[in-house]
């Protein structure tokens, strides 16, 4: 599978931390929180030791999401997720010079909100997808889903010779925020953004394309409730046990024994400060694109890794090699490599 291009997307709304922090101070879930909760917060928000910088948000405001209702969340899901995703994909398309009506299929992954029929058919139908193109929705895979993604793509390519795959990661984290005393609950609160990353995808070769595939997987069940959503009223509530840095560097470390070449650079999902510092004593790599990505836009959940990618590929310069990972809900932890 060879990669004809890659495009990326936040919402128009940014913020700093310490803009996130003054906003969400002034609200009634704010205050409600216990002494130790509010100074947490502050800490993470306005000391800059979350190794952020900015976060993007599909509403124009912070204070209000912390207030909305299951259905007010649902409602802004349903309404920015396709939005967000066309506006990836459109210039992906355009950097690829194919139009939407091109493409043979759309994979589009997701775990910030639900809609069905999915995301998939609104986008097809955003941009004028023909009817005849397969639509897939990945949903479920939380963090780590973009890889899995890339490898139903692939699966799709070598089934259909000749096709055009585009492939989506979007999330409307903000979609997804909750606030109550669990410390977890709140570094999600503090860490998460809005993203979405496209790729379009062929079967052939040629000039100094980057080719993907050597996918590997591991998943642990067992440690499941360590990192999941669950459903609180009906709103997406995120449960982080802070173990979970630990967890990413020992599974992420099984992948790497998997590898079958050595990479010029690594590219990971940027989960937080405390996952790229525990990868980073693991793998003989610096995480240069995986800070960035978190500096300039938080943890975007499925988005992330591709967000690397697309910095590798604008600086990729004598590069051969690639080695891809993200990790998340499962837990499951997932890898590939890119080639040319």
């Amino acid at each position: 599978m060879f990669l004809e291009s890659i495009a990326t997307a936040v919402p128009p709304h940014h913020f700093t931390q310490p803009e996130c922090l003054a906003a969400l101070a002034s609200t009634p879930a704010f205050a409600a929180l216990k002494p130790r909760s509010r100074v947490m917060m502050e800490k993470i928000l306005g000391s800059g030791a979350s190794g952020i910088a900015t976060r993007s948000f599909c509403l124009p405001e912070i204070a209000p999401v912390v207030g909305l209702d299951a259905q007010q969340l649902n409602e802004t899901f349903e309404r920015e997720a396709p939005r967000l995703a066309a506006a990836a994909l459109g210039p992906a398309l355009e950097k690829a010079g194919i139009l939407a009506a091109d493409l043979d299929a759309l994979f589009i992954c997701t775990c910030t909100g639900y809609l069905c029929p999915g995301v998939t058919s609104h986008v097809a139908e955003l941009l004028g997808l023909r009817e005849t193109a397969y639509l897939q929705d990945l949903v479920g895979l939380g963090c780590g889903a973009a890889i899995p993604m890339l490898r139903s793509a692939a699966g799709f390519l070598s089934l259909h010779p000749g096709a055009k795959v585009a492939t989506v990661a979007v999330e409307v984290c903000s979609a997804a925020f909750f606030a109550d005393d669990d410390p977890g609950v709140l570094i999600s609160l503090c860490l998460f953004g809005d993203g979405a990353a496209a790729a379009v995808w062929s079967d052939v070769p040629g000039g100094d394309k980057w080719q993907a595939g050597h996918f590997t997987t591991v998943h642990r069940p067992e440690q499941r409730e360590k990192i999941r959503f669950v459903n609180a009223g009906g709103k997406l509530r995120n449960q982080l046990d802070k173990a979970v840095p630990g967890l990413a560097a020992e599974a992420v470390g099984e992948l790497w024994a998997l590898r079958q070449g050595e990479p010029d650079r690594v590219l990971a999902h940027s989960g937080g400060r405390d996952v790229i510092d525990a990868l980073e004593a693991l793998l003989p790599h610096a995480l240069d694109e995986t800070r960035g990505v978190l500096r300039d836009h938080g943890n975007m959940s499925s988005p992330s890794v591709m967000f690397a990618l697309e910095r590798a590929v604008a600086a990729a310069n004598g590069d051969r090699r690639w080695w891809l990972t993200a990790f998340g809900a499962g837990f499951a932890a997932h890898a590939c490599e890119m080639w040319r």
